[in-house]
This record gives C-alpha cells, structure tokens and sequence, in this order.
C-alpha cells in the first residue's frame, strides 16, 4: 500500500458533525486527533454534548451535538499537563477517501487551528512533508 504524502496543515471534513473542510494541524507527535468545542458535558446515559462554536472557524456552524461517548481518555496537553478527554468516533473524509477515526474534544481556543491530526490517524497511511501545506485540496480536488 502506497501512502499519500500530506502537508503539516490540512482540510478535513468530519461527516457526524456537518464539519467541512476544516483547517487541521498534522502533529506526528500528538497520539490522537483533537477537535475544538465549547460546553463539553458527559451525561448519565453515555453521550457527550458539546457545542461547535467558534467565530474565527468558519466551517464551525455554532450547533449544540449530542453523540454517544467512545472512552475517556488521558492525553498529554500541548503545556505537558496530563488531562481526561472525552472521545467520539466518527466517520471522516481526507484526501477523497472515507475513515472511521476516535477524536478527543477538548477547548483549543488559544491554538491557531481548530482541529489537531495524530499519529494514530496517520500511521501506515500518510507521510507527512513538512514544507507543504494544503496538499489536499490541491490532489485532483478531491475534498
């Protein structure tokens, strides 16, 4: 299996949540993937609830989501700090092609891109060239 070589900043579009072509940083460094949302609330039934608010993002559409919870996970932050993250697994479309991936929800607020890519994600199907961006969009406008 050939794999397809992605740059360090890429458009992804997560189908479950009617997210389109949203800016993702590829981190080769960082385990899972992490997704930008407000109001992240676990409830007795075993759904999450978060809110896909965010004004700087133009594909987030400011809906509140109700899906059932995957796993807690504990995840080193960007600052070192260890942290339980909500996850959800969802179906998402990348370089024309469909994958079913887990994604921790968490506040990046602070951090430029809405939506973070991890090795988990990548392994055994990208490389990653560091000095492209947007290779996605561009390959034969498949997204």
């Amino acid at each position: 299996m050939s794999k397809k070589i992605i740059g360090k900043i890429e458009r992804i579009s997560i189908l479950d949540l009617e997210l389109f072509d949203l800016d993702a940083k590829v981190d080769t460094g960082a385990d899972s993937n992490a997704l930008h949302c407000d109001e992240i609330e676990i409830d007795d039934q075993g759904f999450v609830h978060f809110r896909l608010l965010d004004k700087i993002h133009t594909a987030y559409h400011g809906r509140k989501i109700k899906l059932p919870l995957y796993k807690i996970k504990m995840v080193r932050s960007s600052n070192g700090l260890l942290q339980q993250r909500p996850s959800i697994k969802v179906t998402v479309t990348f370089f024309g092609k469909k994958y079913q991936t887990a994604i921790t929800l968490t506040d990046r607020s602070d951090m430029k891109y809405p939506m973070l890519l991890g090795k988990n994600f990548l392994n055994k199907r990208f490389l990653v060239d560091v000095s492209q961006e947007y290779l996605a969009k561009s390959s034969k406008g498949e997204l």
